[in-house]
Order: structure tokens, then C-alpha cells, then sequence
């Protein structure tokens, strides 16, 4: 059975349900026509006892493979937020919803992280069962670039990485390959990426006594990888431990490394307000369970485009990154120094009575 949703191609083979995002001239980044075909479609799987598992991967403009998902359409965002277009709520509490049922799926849930995982291409991976990466793979929650935060449950799944690892993805947005993704706890095996088409296949054709026989099966295709970031990990948890993001730019600026001298120039570019606002997300989500967090995203998110404005760091961010393309964004306050706490604090005020807020049916 195949079924063609426009950007999304689900199908049932054998004992397994297959998604492809098929949305390669936007590096498949998600729509809120995906995000409702997805969750419609992993709904069914999870009502269906002949759905053992499912498997999931991205396409790119030669095919299969070679691109995971690049995160939300981000010119959908700008254009919504620019003009109070009532979908760009929706997007958010159903893509968030989606990231939920993911976690909590009960099925193995195997994700082909080929290729760009960034953004809400780590939403709809994170809560996979398996996690595959690959030496295409680059992975990254880059929100700070745009004027948002790393959202899609990012606060859980960074903050449980080790150390201070969450705090330095979340604040750079920096790119990591296979081996630090799995080193970091945000992956489960590495696999040639020449090899995933004939494990696609054979999910489709070989007969499983049950799920956990998926799984068995994927896991049984993993090779090493090298963890390139491995000799920064004191680095990372001394400078990105420090107390405030002050603290951490001054200490990175103040050092002679190199890698922390190019931290530095990074977090520089960053929107100085969402910087301080992602640190206190990335801490305050380590002592929360996953639908907590996302319900602290939700208010955050809400926030991003309607707290101040006319001067939404996130509309900003957006244009200057991707429909104007100067990438020279006007940040305000344009200064790490100049960002007080009166200015943080709304951002994690929820504008809903608890009994009313868009996820509050999420446990």
C-alpha cells in the first residue's frame, strides 16, 4: 500500500511502515501540511498491530536518501508572523504535538538521519528508537541564527547530552557529525551511507517476530565512527558552564585557543536577547519532563513573534537569513552587555491558563 501525500510518501511493506519526506527542493523542510500528514499517518501505525516498526528518511533532488530535513519552513514562518497569519499557531502546537507522539510511539521508530538534521528534522528524529547518522550527516539546532531557540523539545533532548554539551548546540547553533552525535547522545549508530538503501529494502521484505526483531536487525548494521570533538569536551563544559552568557562570551573571548576564540566570533553573530533566553530554556528543561518542556516551548515560541511588536528577533532573523539574504540582521539590543533580565523573563510567562494552553493534553 502507498499512499502519496504531496510532500509525504507513506507505505506499508510487509511488517513495517515506511515515511519519505519528499520535499528536496526545500532540503524537505517541514510544512503544516506535513506535520498534519505526518501525525495522521503515525496515528494509524500505532492503532495497527500488523505495523510492527516504522522507518523514516528524506529525500533529495536524485533521490532517496541524502538529505533528512532542514527544520521548518522558515519562509512560511516570516511571511505568517510578518502578516498575523492565524496557521503560524497552529504550526507550532501541531508540530509540537507531533514531537510528543514521536517519543512516546510505543513502535520502533527508526530515523535515517542522512544528509541536514537540524531544526525540526531533529523534532520528528530525537524520539526515535534508532537513530541512525551517517558521514553525510550534519546536525545542528541553529535557531539562535534566525532569533529563536532551539525548540521541537530541543531544551529536552540538549539538556540531557553530557556535560554542558546542550548549552554550547543550543547557544553556537554549531554542526556536528555522526561520531559527536552519537557521543553526545543524540544518535544510536553509525552506518555507511551507501548501505541504507538495502537496509530500507529489507525492512519491507524479512519477516519479524516483533519490533524489538527491527531493531535487532538495524542495530546489527552499525559500524564505529570518530568523535571529532571529543578532545573540546572540558573546553565546552568550563566556558558553557559558567552562570550567564556574559560570563561565557567574556571567558571564550578572554582565552587563546582557537576553539574558543571562534566560539566567541559565533555567539557575537547570535541575537544577544536569545541568547539569554536559550540559556535559561536549555536549564530550566533539565529539571522537566519532555511534555513539560514543550509546553514551555509553546509560550516561548508565542512570545518569539507577538512580545514585542514590530521588533520580533525571530521575523528578523528570518529575513535577514533567508528572503532578504543580507545577513546582517538588526538584533535589539544589538549587545550581549545590554540584554537585562526584565527583558528575559517574559519569555517564560505563559500567556495561557494552564487548563486552556494549546498542549495541555500532553503527558
Amino acid at each position: 500500500m502507498t499512499e502519496m501525500t504531496g510532500d509525504v510518501i507513506a507505505e506499508v511493506r510487509g511488517q513495517v511502515g515506511f515515511i519519505t519526506l519528499n520535499r528536496p527542493k526545500a532540503l524537505n523542510a517541514l510544512s503544516l501540511g506535513m506535520v498534519r500528514d505526518l501525525m495522521a499517518t503515525l496515528l494509524a501505525w500505532q492503532g495497527d498491530a500488523r505495523v510492527l516498526a516504522v522507518a523514516i528518511r528524506g529525500s533529495n533532488k536524485e533521490g532517496a536518501f541524502g538529505a533528512f530535513c532542514a527544520g521548518g519552513d522558515i519562509r512560511f514562518l516570516h511571511q505568517a508572523g510578518s502578516t498575523g497569519n492565524p496557521q503560524l499557531e497552529d504550526f507550532f502546537t501541531e508540530e509540537y504535538a507531533l514531537n510528543h507522539l514521536i517519543h512516546h510511539f510505543g513502535k520502533p521508530y527508526i530515523a535515517f538521519m542522512d544528509g541536514i538534521v537540524m531544526g525540526g528534522g531533529m523534532g520528528i528524529s530525537q524520539g526515535g528508537s534508532v537513530r541512525i547518522v551517517t558521514e553525510r550527516t550534519k546536525m545542528a539546532m541553529p535557531e539562535t541564527a534566525i532569533g529563536l531557540f532551539p525548540d521541537v523539545g530541543g531544551g529536552y533532548f540538549l539538556s540531557r547530552c553530557p556535560g554542558r554539551v546542550g548549552e554550547w548546540l543550543a547557544l553556537t547553533g554549531d554542526t556536528i557529525g555522526a561520531g559527536d552525535a552519537i557521543a553526545f547522545g543524540l544518535a544510536d549508530g553509525y552506518m555507511p551511507s551507501g548501505q541504507q538503501a538495502a537496509l530500507w529494502e529489507q525492512l519491507g521484505s524479512e519477516r519479524f517476530a516483533d519490533g524489538a526483531a527491527v531493531e535487532r536487525l538495524v542495530a546489527s548494521k552499525f559500524t564505529a565512527a570518530d568523535a571529532a570533538l571529543e578532545p573540546h569536551r572540558a573546553e565546552i563544559d568550563r566556558f558553557f558552564g559558567l552562570d550567564s552568557v556574559g560570563a561565557i562570551v567574556a571567558a571564550l573571548e578572554a582565552s587563546d585557543g582557537v576553539w574558543a576564540q571562534a566560539a566567541a566570533v559565533t555567539l557575537r553573530k547570535r541575537s544577544p536577547l536569545m541568547l539569554h533566553v536559550v540559556l535559561e530554556h536549555i536549564r530550566r528543561a533539565r529539571g522537566m519532563d519532555l511534555a513539560a518542556d514543550l509546553r514551555m516551548e509553546r509560550d516561548m515560541v508565542r512570545h518569539c513573534f507577538y512580545l514585542r511588536p514590530g521588533q520580533s528577533e525571530t521575523v528578523e532573523g528570518i529575513r535577514a537569513l533567508a528572503v532578504d539574504k543580507d545577513h546582517h540582521p538588526k538584533w535589539h539590543p544589538a549587545r550581549i552587555e545590554d540584554v537585562a533580565p526584565e527583558m528575559v523573563a517574559p519569555f517564560f510567562a505563559s500567556p495561557w491558563p494552564a487548563h486552556s494552553h494549546p498542549l495541555v493534553a500532553l503527558a
